[in-house]
Formats: structure tokens, C-alpha cells, sequence
């Protein structure tokens, strides 16, 4: 592919950048668009009642005629799972490895939209041509099996998006990282480097997913004789092969609880990446058959989700499960940044329970640290860098990491969510803005949930909301029935008789002094009750509930 030297390659995050989630991006070059990835995030605290976040293709549905296909570097949720609901509005081919492709086409079921998704296997190796872009997959190592980089040629150049990686020799499943592959692409000359910065503040190297099997092995040994239950993340099929070899090997049976484990242990074991030995998987229900010391649960919860399995087990609400004491119970994971608290809450709940809780080395990261970030960098010998996929302060560390090692500062771009980023073998430049943003996803409402929604329900939480109901004389406006006041979240009205007392009159004043004046627009006279009940609501109890008025006609 010959190089054009006019042309510019357009780099767009649409969401992903100053987060842990919701990772996207464009990459756009004249008539052409991939997007590399498709995640969704979690709900912040304050997005009360949200499901999930999604992004903002605004600027994809602009440019729907040049869009050619989505390309997916793993199967984690913060990159595949908002495509069942962009795929309704943007309906181009899936391009991914063999297990990611299985985790996509499970969402793909739930959501009915199987028939009409195109989605393509691809091996490690393997190239695909999308418009005027080749992109090639590069075999690498993750917290999930199939995770891939890519290497994105374009006209304008080579760029190499690492995807979330860590440097593995001794992976549990497969081939170590592809490194011979990096150098050779960093021969040719990189134009760019995104790479995974989520562990780009800590230093050395993360250990290699294997180390975990071994501290398996040692606390089966030394918890022989209670149930075991360990908490990991759904989409870690390695960490479960490790706790199910120690099972196997320690004569325990297991048991996989929590929706999202057993589709994804499901499609891992179909597709070959999941090694169980015959009679080791045991269904819930035959879990009374076996005594505690041959049992093993595998379940999700290890955030402190207060839906998901683990939590509800410690909240004594699981249907089939409770926690006994002297259950072994481990975590085998680390809080993401923000879930600190539910994660400490539902092991105060588990060690309340008489359970022995164990959270630490029992975890390895699947995220590269620094050292592993430099060989990247060192092989692949990018001359712009623009760090991803991570908060702004990994982004940051990335930034001074790729400084360190001779890159200058003025080719090294910390992008925003929306940058549009221009760049070729002369020059690169951050160059305008796009659209970007999160759209709410509350039950099977996409988008409906808003700003203004977000705030109602903030103050509903907060204050609480007073009904007013009364019934007019149609013709006359004469008072009929009423004012009848309701109140839910703000005081306990059994209580508080004489504030409720005060407050009919107080809308009873207000209805007079409107009749008085001749007010007969309904609108008016429900702003003039809404003042005056909460002015008098504050003054007595500095609280300001949400206050509806209702007026009927008889």
C-alpha cells in the first residue's frame, strides 16, 4: 500500500477516554470508518435506577454511508457490550477472534438481532480490508482469552492499538503475546501507538496469570475440610480453569452460579477454551447430594453488585445458597476504582456470617504495568503516542512512561472523548470536536432517561414529594372537595398531624387568595399553591419536597 502523503488519518474516540468503559473509536480516513471496539460502562452512584451506559454514535449515524465495520479487540463488557444496542441503529459487520465472536452472538440472541448481524471469525495473524483500511489481529495476552491487538493500515500510515493487554510467557490457555510480530511492524515504521494504560502507574511487570493457579492449589490444601466459595470475574475463563484444575485435583466438585458465569463458562467450554473434566461441573440442585468439604462455588459478585450472586447469598436472599460459618470464601479480584465500598460491605456481611474471607494473591492483574508497557513501546517504535483506555491520570502516567523513553513531548496526545485527531507522516494536531456523550439505558428504555429524569429522581430521593388534590365547580371555580394532601418520603404523617394540619391551611389560604383575585387559569393557581406550601414546607423543616398539585373538575 503506497503511502499518500496528503492524506490525513482521522483518529475519534467516541467514549472510553477518561474512564474505565464505554471504550470506542473511529478511525476515518477520506470515504472509509472502522470502529475499533463497542463497550458499555456502569452506572456512576448518582445515576439512580440506570442499567447501563452507553455511547453516544451520534457522529457514526452522521456518517452511516462510510462505516464499514466494527472490529473487536476482546470480549469484555467495557468493549462489547453496547453493540446489540448500536447494531439497531448502525448495522455493519462484526470483525473479531473466534471466543469473542461467541460472546458477541450470545448478546446478539438475548437481543434477537442474530439473523441480521453479518460477524466474521478471524484468527490471530489474519488481515481483513475494510474500505481503503487492512487490519491485521496480533495475538496477546488478557484477563480473557482471543484478546487481540490490531495493526490498522492506513494510507497515511501504520497505527498499533495494543487493546487491553499484559505481557504473559506462561499463559494458562494458548500462546503467549505475539512480540516477534510487534518488532517486525515497528520495522516497517508505526505511525501511532494506543496503548492500554490502566496500569500504567504501577511499576514492574504483572505477574503471569498462572501464579494464581498455584495460590489456588495451596489454600485448597489448606482448607480441606469447609465448602469453598470464590468470586471472580464472569469473563475470566483462565482464573476458572485454574480453580477448576485445584478442584479436580483436591477430589471437589463444582458448581457456576451467577447469569453471566455460566454464559460465558458455557461458550468458553463449546468452543474449546475451557478444559473440565468429566463429572467436575455439578448442577445447583445436586449440591445437597455432596458434603461441604467437596464442594467448590464459583460465582459472581466480586465488585459488591448488589444483584449479583455472592451479594445475595451474604444478604441472606439467594434462593439456594446461604452462608455458613466456616464457609471459605475468597475474592479473587480487585475492587475496579469506585466499588471499594460495596466490596467492603458485602465481606463485612460474608465475615458477619462466621465465613473465613480471604482477598488477598488471589489475583493477578490483566493489564500491563510499566515495564511491559515499555517493551511494547521499544519494539514497536511508534513516533506519535496517544495512551488509552484508562482515567486520565493512567493516561498520564502512559504520557510520561512514553516521554522517558525519547519520544518528544509534542508527539504525545492525551485525548478527550470527541477529539478528532488529524495526523500523517508530517504532522499531527488535534483538529476539531464531535459529538459524544452517554446515553441511559434504565430496563428496555434506551436514551429516555435524561439530565432532567436523572434530577427528578435525585430530588424525589432527597426530599421526597407532596400530592395536593382538590376538585373545582366547573363553571363557578367554587372548592368542591378538597385540598386533600398526600405526602410519600418526605415525613412520617402519622407523626407530624399538626404539619400536615398547617399545611392544608396553608393551601387553603392560597386557594382563596386566588379565587379572591379571580384566577381561573389552572396553571396559575397551581404555582401560586406550590410557592406558598413550599415556602411554609422550608421554613418549618428546611426540607423541599417535590409538590404536585392536581386539580379536578366536577
Amino acid at each position: 500500500m503506497k503511502k499518500s502523503n496528503d492524506g490525513k488519518l482521522k483518529i475519534i474516540p467516541l467514549g472510553g477516554l477518561e474512564q474505565i468503559g464505554m471504550n470506542i473509536t473511529a478511525f476515518e480516513y477520506e470515504d472509509s470508518i472502522i470502529v475499533v471496539d463497542c463497550g458499555l460502562a456502569f452506572p456512576e452512584d448518582d445515576m439512580l435506577g440506570i442499567d447501563l451506559v452507553i455511547p453516544d454514535i451520534t457522529y457514526l449515524k452522521d456518517n452511516y454511508e462510510k462505516v464499514k465495520g466494527f472490529v473487536i479487540t476482546h470480549g469484555h463488557e467495557d468493549h462489547i457490550g453496547a453493540l446489540p444496542y448500536v447494531l439497531r441503529e448502525i448495522n455493519v459487520p462484526i470483525y473479531a477472534t473466534k471466543l469473542t465472536i461467541g460472546l458477541i452472538e450470545n448478546k446478539l440472541k438475548e437481543h434477537n438481532l442474530l439473523r441480521t448481524t453479518k460477524r466474521k471469525t478471524i484468527k490471530h495473524g489474519q488481515s481483513i480490508n475494510l474500505g481503503c483500511f487492512r487490519i491485521e489481529f496480533i495475538k496477546t495476552n488478557h484477563s480473557i482469552q482471543d484478546a487481540s491487538a490490531l495493526a490498522i493500515y492506513s494510507p497515511a500510515g501504520i497505527v498499533v492499538h495494543t487493546g487491553d493487554f499484559k505481557v504473559d510467557y506462561t499463559p494458562v490457555f494458548g500462546d503467549a503475546i505475539d512480540l516477534q510480530r510487534f518488532a517486525e511492524i515497528g520495522k516497517k515504521g508505526v505511525l501511532a501507538l494506543m496503548c492500554d494504560s490502566t496500569n500504567a502507574e504501577r511499576k514492574g511487570f504483572t505477574m503471569s496469570e498462572r501464579t494464581v493457579g498455584k495460590t489456588f492449589d495451596n489454600l485448597f490444601a489448606e482448607h480441606k475440610n469447609t465448602r469453598i466459595i470464590i468470586a471472580t470475574f464472569a469473563s475470566n475463563v483462565d482464573r476458572v480453569q485454574q480453580i477448576i484444575n485445584s478442584a479436580y485435583k483436591y477430589g471437589r466438585k463444582v458448581v457456576v452460579e451467577g447469569r453471566s458465569m455460566v454464559n460465558v463458562i458455557g461458550t468458553a467450554s463449546e468452543l474449546g477454551y475451557l478444559n473440565v473434566p468429566d463429572n467436575t461441573l455439578i448442577d445447583i440442585d445436586e449440591m445437597k447430594n455432596y458434603p461441604d468439604e467437596q464442594m467448590v462455588l464459583i460465582t459472581t459478585g466480586s465488585q459488591g453488585e448488589s444483584m449479583a450472586a455472592l451479594s445475595r447469598m451474604a444478604a441472606n436472599i439467594h434462593k439456594k445458597v446461604s452462608i455458613k460459618p466456616g464457609d471459605t470464601i475468597i475474592f479473587s479480584s480487585n475492587p475496579i476504582p469506585g466499588n471499594e465500598k460495596a466490596v467492603s460491605r458485602v465481606i463485612n456481611e460474608l465475615s458477619a456470617k462466621g465465613a473465613d474471607v480471604i482477598f488477598q494473591d488471589v489475583h493477578v492483574s490483566g493489564h500491563a504495568c510499566q515495564e511491559e508497557i515499555k517493551l511494547i513501546y521499544s519494539l514497536v517504535k511508534p513516533k506519535y503516542s496517544i495512551p488509552v483506555h484508562g482515567e486520565f491520570r493512567h493516561l498520564k502516567a502512559q504520557a510520561g512512561i512514553a516521554e522517558s523513553l525519547g519520544i518528544p513531548k509534542e508527539n504525545i496526545f492525551i485525548m478527550h472523548s470527541g477529539d478528532v485527531m488529524e495526523l500523517n507522516e508530517e504532522s499531527a494536531a488535534i483538529t476539531g470536536k464531535v459529538h459524544t456523550g452517554a446515553i441511559l439505558v434504565d430496563g428496555l428504555g434506551v436514551g429516555d432517561v435524561g439530565n432532567i429524569v436523572l434530577r427528578d429522581r435525585q430530588h424525589l430521593a432527597e426530599d421526597g414529594i407532596m400530592i395536593v388534590v382538590l376538585t373545582l365547580e366547573k363553571y363557578s371555580n367554587q372548592l368542591l372537595a378538597g385540598p386533600d394532601i398526600v405526602s410519600r418520603g418526605f415525613v412520617y404523617v402519622r407523626e407530624s398531624e399538626d404539619l400536615m394540619g398547617q399545611a392544608k391551611s396553608v393551601v387553603e389560604d392560597a386557594i382563596d387568595s386566588c379565587l379572591d383575585r379571580r384566577i381561573s387559569d389552572w396553571g396559575k393557581m397551581k404555582g401560586v399553591i406550590k410557592d406558598s406550601l413550599g415556602d411554609f414546607l422550608w421554613k418549618r423543616t428546611k426540607r423541599k419536597p417535590m409538590i404536585l398539585p392536581i386539580i379536578m373538575e366536577a
